[in-house]
């Protein structure tokens, strides 16, 4: 599994520093307007001082058209060297369709390792 970890977070930076660096672009039909793409690095510390581990943060939220507007995220915490696991990851998937302007239907996919099968949540979003 932290393979595929890695092969996604490898796809996602690859395809960062080639699609994202690209202005928008708009047609009738296609179209690809970049939002927020950041990865981040992190030292983790406790209240009391000690060393947790380091945390590498990739966000990457983008919007798409296809005929019609959707956004796709990619959100993912990489942990390791933590005092209680050696290393763990959190990453969720999702794809965002806009019904009115504050409103819209979500889907993610969240694969961890804090859950032993990965997990579908279907819902609803409201923006303010």
């Amino acid at each position: 599994m932290r393979k595929v970890a890695f092969l996604l977070m490898f796809l996602v930076l690859s395809l960062s520093t080639s699609v994202f660096s690209l202005p928008a672009f708009d047609s009738k039909l296609v179209g690809f307007y970049p939002v927020n793409n950041n990865v981040s690095l992190y030292q983790n510390i406790d209240d009391s001082g000690r060393n947790r581990g380091k945390t590498l943060q990739v966000v990457s939220i983008n919007t798409f058209k296809i005929l019609t507007r959707f956004d796709f995220e990619f959100c993912a915490d990489f942990n390791w060297d933590m005092s209680y696991k050696n290393y763990d990851y959190y990453m969720e998937l999702g794809v965002v369709k806009p019904v009115v302007s504050s409103f819209s239907i979500n889907y993610q996919r969240v694969i961890s390792t804090f859950e032993s099968k990965p997990v579908n949540q279907f819902g609803l979003r409201f923006s303010f």
